[in-house]
C-alpha cells in the first residue's frame, strides 16, 4: 500500500501558502483575459514577472515545507513506536 505524501493534516498546514497563491493566480488570470491596463511589452512583462516569480518560489517552497512536515511527522511516530515496542496502534 502506499502512502500519500502530504496527508490531511499537512495539507490544513500548507493552506497558509495556498491562499496567497490562489489570490496571485486570479490576479494573474484576470489580468491575462480583462487586461485592465492596455498591452505593452515593457510594462506587462514586467507585471506577469512580478506576479509569476512569487507565484512559482511559493510553489516550491510550499511544496518543500509540506515535503519536510510530513517527514518530521513520521519521524515522531516511528521514534514514538519505538519506545514502546509492545503496544499496538
Amino acid at each position: 500500500m502506499t502512502e500519500r505524501l502530504f496527508d490531511r493534516d499537512t495539507m490544513l498546514d500548507l493552506t497558509v501558502n495556498m491562499i496567497p497563491m490562489g489570490i496571485i493566480l486570479f490576479f494573474i488570470i484576470g489580468f491575462a483575459v480583462f487586461n485592465p491596463f492596455g498591452f505593452d511589452l515593457e510594462k506587462s512583462s514586467l507585471q506577469y514577472a512580478l506576479l509569476i516569480a512569487p507565484f512559482a518560489a511559493m510553489a516550491v517552497l510550499t511544496y518543500y515545507a509540506g515535503k519536510a512536515i510530513a517527514t518530521g511527522e513520521r519521524e515522531i511516530e516511528n521514534d514514538a513506536n519505538m519506545d514502546n515496542p509492545y503496544e499496538t496502534h
